[in-house]
């Protein structure tokens, strides 16, 4: 059921794998990312098996995982996938999985992304956003729907220590005004080419501004810089 679109991408374009058990929704996928700038599908896969032996062929950049499948499902081949990436050539990237479903509760989220997914997104996701999560995930950047963003939010700060909100407090009031304007935005799931736009910045000024939030939060990550956000009262709605 694998279709290679290419065995070679084209110089600097980010390979893509579709891996998705209904042929319509591959055939839409790769419509809106055939059209996207930088992007090449280059296979699809009908289930996760299939998806272990394309992705060890093609080698891809990013792939798009959906859950349910047969066979093996999606949960379970990232997991093979993310672990696998140690076999990659040196000086070669690992695989990024974005995992794209109709599905978003908080378990399966949480599950994917310890999974190792680099990103989890709804079908419904628009095809602009879609095409900016795959780039971002090329670029090493983890990427959520802003709905499943706070889902996961809520989901990992239910049971929050009573002083985790003095605490989220005191770390925002360490921002610049510019930083807590880029640090509500990505408690909100923007990316960083969203981020830049609506504030008017360049991307790198941008990834200059969230590597030092995070700093600053002491967050490793994204997610957790928008859970002290969180905590402070500030995630926007």
């Amino acid at each position: 059921m694998s279709d290679s679109g290419g065995t070679t991408g084209h110089d600097g374009a980010t390979r893509v794998v579709l891996v998705d058990d209904d042929p319509l929704v591959r055939s839409g996928l790769r419509l809106i990312l055939g059209g996207g700038p930088g992007l090449e599908v280059v296979a699809e896969a009908g289930d996760g098996l299939e998806a272990l032996d394309v992705v060890a062929r093609e080698r891809p950049d990013v792939v798009l995982m959906d859950i349910r499948m047969p066979r093996l499902d999606g949960i379970e081949a990232t997991r093979r996938l993310v672990a696998g990436g140690a076999s990659r050539p040196a000086g070669s990237a690992a695989v990024r999985v974005i995992v794209l479903t109709t599905f978003d509760t908080d378990d399966m989220i949480l599950e994917a992304l310890r999974a190792g997914a680099a990103g989890f997104l709804l079908k419904d996701t628009p095809p602009d956003r879609l095409v900016a999560a795959v780039q971002a995930a090329a670029a090493g950047e983890p990427t959520l729907s802003p709905r499943v963003a706070q889902q996961l939010i809520t989901a990992v700060t239910r049971d929050s220590a009573p002083d985790g909100k003095r605490r989220a407090v005191a770390l925002i009031a360490t921002l610049t005004d510019r930083e807590r304007e880029v640090a509500l935005a990505v408690g909100r799931g923007l990316s960083n080419a969203e981020i830049a736009a609506e504030l008017f910045m360049s991307v790198p000024t941008v990834k200059t501004h969230v590597s030092r939030i995070l700093t600053k939060l002491d967050a490793a990550n994204r997610v957790q810089a928008a859970i002290v956000v969180h905590d402070a009262g500030l995630a926007a709605t």
